[in-house]
C-alpha cells in the first residue's frame, strides 16, 4: 500500500493532540497524494491541514489547525512514498552486481531516481528522466543533484551504461543547467574503456558543453571479489599517477578558462599512485568531499585543529533502503554512487560498549586507506600507546579499501587477536542503524568498542585524556 506510514510522533506535539498515532497511514494532505517527503515537507508547513489516514483498514479524517511553518511533530517511515524509480542500467562496473549473495534484500535494488539524488546525494544517470521530471525539479528547484557522466561521447557512454539512452541522456544535464540547477558530476573511471585519450576527451566535452558543472568527481573503479566482469579490473599504480597527471593538467585548463579547477581526482587515486595530496585550498569549495575528494586533508585539517569546521560523513551509500527518511527537507549530502567506494551512511547515535579505562592503550581501528591516512598523523603526537589497527576487508576483497566499507565479520577477526582490555576507536561511518553492512552489530564483536564520529576533531578529542567519552 502507498502511502506516508508515520512512525513516531511527538509527544505534546500539534499531531499528537490531533489524533494522529504512530501507524497510521496518510494517503492524502489537503487533499494531495504526497509522493515523497519532498512533498510532505512542503505539505505539512500549511496552517491547516485535512489528513486523510488509513487505520486499523478503515480511512480516516484528521483535522490539524496550526501556524505556517509550525512543525505537525511526526515523522514518517520512509523518504519516498511510491515506488522507487528503479535503475534500468546493466553497468559493468556497478557495485551493487558486485554484493556477496545473503545481504538484506533492500541493499541490492539499485535505484536512478533523482528525487534521492537530492534528498541523499545518490548519483543518477538521467537515462529514465523526463519533461515532467525535469518541470519538477526547476519549479521546486531541487538542487543541488548528482549526475553520473562516465563519458561525454555518446558510444562510449551508451556501452557504459549498457543502455542505449545512455547516448543522448546528457541532454537533460544540459537543461538542469540550463535553468540554474546546481549539478555535480562523476566520473568512474575503468581502465582501458574510459581512460586514456577517453577521459580527456570527457574532460574537453565537460569544458565544452558543460561548463556550468559545479564540480566533477573523478573516482576509480572499485572491484569486489564477487565482481562478475572479468574485463573490470583496478587500476595499476601507472595508471593511477596517469589519471591525476592529467586531472592536474585540466585543472590548469579550466582554471584558465573558468576561474576554478571544476575537476579533481579522488584521494584513492593519490593513494593508488603514491602521490602526496593537493594542499588543502586546491580543493576550492570542497564540495565533493564525500566523494572522496579532498577527505584526507580535511581529516588532516580537523586532527591538527586548523579548522573550526567539522565536516563528518552523514547519510548515504545505502542510506535510504533501510528507510531512513531524510533529515529535514534535504539530507546532508554524502553521495552514493557506482563503484560503491565512498562510505556508507554513517549513524552518530550508534550504540558504545565501553570496558577500557580511559588512559588505556589505543587501537584506532580502520581500513587500509583509512591507515595511511592515519598513522603520519598519529606519529606526529609521539604517543606509544596509540596504534592503528589495519583491517583488510576480506568480506567483499577485491581493492576493498575504504573504512565505511568495513563489516563485522572482518572486525571481529581482527579484534580477537587483539589484547583485551584496550580501548577500541571505530569510526560510525560503518554503521547504518546500528548495524555493518554485513547485518552484525557492535554488540556482536569480540572486544568493547567506543563508536566516535569520523572526522579528525573527534579522533583527536577522544585521544585526549579530558576529550571525554563520545
Amino acid at each position: 500500500m502507498s502511502g506516508a506510514r508515520v512512525v513516531s510522533v511527538a509527544p505534546g506535539s500539534v499531531a499528537e493532540s490531533s489524533g494522529l498515532v504512530v501507524g497510521d497511514v496518510v494517503l492524502r494532505l489537503n487533499g494531495q497524494v504526497p509522493r515523497d517527503v519532498i512533498e510532505w515537507r512542503m505539505l505539512v508547513d500549511e496552517p491547516d491541514l485535512e489528513i486523510e489516514v488509513r487505520r486499523g483498514g478503515l480511512d480516516l479524517q484528521v483535522e490539524v489547525s496550526k501556524r505556517a511553518g509550525e512543525p505537525l511533530g511526526a515523522e514518517v517511515e520512509s523518504a519516498l512514498f511510491d515506488q522507487v524509480r528503479t535503475c534500468d542500467n546493466h553497468c559493468e562496473f556497478c557495485f551493487i552486481y558486485q554484493l556477496p549473495p545473503g545481504l538484506r534484500r533492500s541493499l541490492y535494488l539499485k535505484d536512478d531516481d533523482y528525487r534521492l539524488s537530492f534528498l541523499y546525494g545518490n548519483f543518477t544517470t538521467l537515462t529514465r528522466f523526463t519533461e515532467a521530471d525535469l518541470e519538477r525539479v526547476v519549479t521546486e528547484r531541487l538542487s543541488p543533484l548528482n549526475v553520473s557522466i562516465h563519458a561525454t561521447n555518446p558510444a562510449v557512454r551508451s556501452q557504459m551504461l549498457r543502455n542505449r539512452r545512455g547516448a543522448t541522456s546528457l541532454r537533460w544535464l544540459r537543461a538542469l543547467l540550463d535553468h540554474g540547477i546546481v549539478v555535480r558530476g562523476q566520473v568512474v573511471v575503468c581502465p582501458g574503456v574510459n581512460d586514456g585519450h577517453v577521459l580527456a576527451d570527457t574532460l574537453a566535452g565537460v569544458l565544452d558543453e558543460f561548463p556550468e558543472l559545479e564540480s566533477l568527481a573523478v573516482v576509480p573503479l572499485g572491484v569486489s571479489r564477487f565482481n562478475p566482469e572479468p574485463t573490470m579490473r583496478p587500476h595499476t599504480t601507472e595508471e593511477a599517477g596517469a589519471v591525476v597527471d592529467l586531472v592536474h593538467d585540466w585543472q590548469e585548463t579550466f582554471l584558465q578558462v573558468l576561474g576554478r579547477r571544476v575537476v579533481f581526482a579522488a584521494d584513492e587515486y593519490y593513494l593508488l599512485a603514491n602521490r602526496a595530496f593537493p594542499a588543502a585550498a586546491a580543493y576550492e569549495a570542497g564540495s565533493m568531499y564525500e566523494d572522496g575528494i579532498g577527505m584526507a586533508r580535511t581529516f588532516e585539517e580537523e586532527f591538527f585543529g586548523r579548522t573550526e569546521t567539522v565536516t563528518t560523513p552523514q547519510s548515504g551509500f545505502f542510506a535510504w533502503v533501510d528507510g531512513a527518511p531524510a533529515e529535514g527537507y534535504r539530507a546532508p549530502r554524502n553521495p552514493a554512487g557506482d563503484t560503491g567506494l565512498r562510505t556508507p551512511t554513517s549513524n552518530h547515535a550508534a550504540p558504545v560498549r565501553v570496558s577500557a579505562r580511559r588512559n588505556a592503550p589505543v587501537g584506532i581501528l580502520t581500513a587500509p586507506y583509512g591507515a595511511r591516512v592515519i598513522r603520519p598523523l598519529i606519529a606526529t603526537l609521539d604517543r606509544h600507546d596509540v596504534r592503528v589497527v589495519e583491517v583488510e576487508n576480506e568480506f567483499f576483497g577485491g581493492n576493498t579499501a575504504v573504512t565505511g566499507l568495513m563489516v563485522g565479520a572482518d572486525l571481529a577477526r581482527v579484534l580477537a587477536a587483539e589484547p583485551e582490555g584496550h580501548r577500541y576507536l571505530l569510526p560510525d561511518v560503518c554503521l547504518s542503524e546500528g548495524r555493518f553492512l554485513d547485518g552484525m552489530t557492535v554488540d556482536d564483536l569480540p572486544r568493547a568498542v567506543e563508536v566516535i564520529a569520523t572526522d579528525g576533531t573527534a579522533l583527536r578529542r577522544a585521544l585526549t585524556p579530558s576529550g571525554g567519552v563520545r
